[in-house]
């Protein structure tokens, strides 16, 4: 039965890993696969999806506004599809999320998205915040603190390593702009540890 995943973490927590080890796993068996990521993030390269562990992968991209439902239709017409992985998956609109969930329900394909679930202000993307509403499935993808706690939060920081605390919800970056923390080491870096109010 075809099912609609979201695999969400922080920062460097290995989701692209994870992507492309398990549509790595359908193609070994000869079932075919999909592979989408945001045009807005081109850190591997225009139509590329990478894990910083060096293996990589070329995919189509979508931007607002595409209609996923109607590419995905399209692309069916041409043979069968296993799985439709969606990379970067934060940066969905809502409603294409929806068109996802139709995929599933609809056409019967297994959609798997992987994306962050909050801002480095701690608030949830729309796209991901409509996959926690939708998804099947949920499963976390796992990566620590610098104190070794379960990191669940994000920092952004300038290119002095000055931890910031405003701007657009979207700026693309790895390591050298975020760090992925826990919840108490998120709030002591954003300046939300008040004096009586810190957690032992």
């Amino acid at each position: 039965m075809a099912k609609l995943y979201f695999n969400y973490s922080t920062m460097n927590a290995g989701k692209s890993t994870v992507l492309l080890q398990a549509s790595h796993n359908y193609r070994e068996n000869r079932m075919e696969t999909y592979l989408l990521t945001a045009r807005l993030d081109d850190r591997a390269g225009t139509g590329r999806i990478a894990s910083r562990i060096g293996i990589g992968e070329d995919a189509e991209m979508f931007s607002a506004g595409d209609d996923l439902f109607a590419r995905i239709e399209q692309r069916l017409a041409r043979g069968p599809l296993a799985a439709i992985f969606v990379d970067e998956a934060q940066f969905l609109e809502p409603g294409q999320v929806w068109q996802l969930a139709r995929v599933v329900d609809d056409l019967r394909v297994p959609v798997l998205a992987y994306g962050l679930r909050v801002d480095f202000q701690g608030n949830l993307f729309p796209g991901s915040a409509t996959l926690l509403a939708l998804a099947d499935e949920m499963r976390e993808v796992r990566t620590i603190c610098h104190c070794g706690k379960k990191a669940t939060m994000v920092v952004r920081q300038d290119d002095q390593g000055r931890v910031m605390t405003e701007g657009e919800q979207v700026q693309i970056g790895g390591n050298e702009t975020y760090v992925s923390l826990c919840r108490r080491h998120w709030r002591e870096a954003a300046g939300d540890l008040r004096s009586g109010k810190a957690a032992e």
